[in-house]
């Protein structure tokens, strides 16, 4: 478990009851976001300040277990913590806000420099202290409740006219074998940008993703977790080709 100080509060309003459950604020937006088992090597238990459903967290007090059994059928707390998670909303206070909000900026800050080059200094990278400077120069602010990963695109349109930036890209054929291509390929064609699929006579699926560069060992790491290891993968050299394919 974690401690009441690291955790934020999700709550449910629902048949007239209020139901609250304290949980780590990353793992609460991977629930919501549908993935948690991808994103986190620990169980619901190891990110919860609590086992228990609240009526109110900061008093203590709960609701009567007839509520949780017509609401959600059940009774027991890590069933429910999920439900209350998913379909409730996340409160965090200022303080938390802020050190979210910091965290994320950092990581938004650590891709964009690990993957960003100065095309007017022979492709050289850009230090991570430069890129935040120049967020904070060109008025960008990073959305805490949102994964950095998925504000990179704004925050470069930002930054173009204030340094000179550009992201090397690659783009990696992925084949998912047939047992696993229908769950995997949703998470492939997210990963980047899609520039080619289709679906073979075994039911395997092949994807095209453009990523960037430095995210490689990322994209390896969840075509490895989706597929158990199974998946193949080629990095395209030309991208001009698959046009003609």
């Amino acid at each position: 478990m974690i401690s009441l100080d690291d955790a934020v509060t999700a709550q449910l309003e629902s048949h007239g009851e209020r139901f609250e459950v304290l949980v780590d604020p990353d793992a609460a937006l991977a629930i919501k976001r549908g993935s948690f088992d991808e994103e986190f090597d620990e169980d619901l238990e190891d990110v919860i300040a609590a086992e228990d459903v609240f009526e109110d967290a900061t008093a203590g007090d709960r609701p009567p277990e007839s509520a949780l059994e017509e609401v959600f059928e059940t009774t027991d707390p890590i069933a429910i913590i999920p439900e209350v998670i998913d379909r409730g909303e996340i409160q965090i206070t200022a303080q938390q806000r802020q050190e979210m909000q910091e965290q994320k900026r950092n990581r938004l800050v650590n891709i964009i420099a690990r993957n960003g080059i100065n095309p007017q200094q022979n492709d050289t990278p850009h230090p991570p202290e430069r890129i935040d400077r120049a967020l904070e120069e060109a008025g960008v602010t990073v959305d805490p409740m949102t994964p950095a990963q998925q504000q990179v695109d704004d925050a470069l349109d930002a930054l173009r006219p204030v340094i000179p930036i550009r992201f090397e890209e690659v783009t990696v054929a992925a084949q998912l074998p047939a047992d696993y291509a229908g769950s995997g390929q949703a998470k492939v064609r997210e990963f980047g940008e899609l520039e080619r699929e289709e679906w073979q006579n075994d039911g395997s699926w092949v994807g095209v993703v453009t990523f960037p560069a430095g995210m490689q060992n990322d994209f390896y790491e969840l075509v490895n977790e989706v597929s158990s290891g199974e998946a193949e993968t080629q990095v395209v050299k030309d991208k001009d080709e698959l046009a003609t394919r």
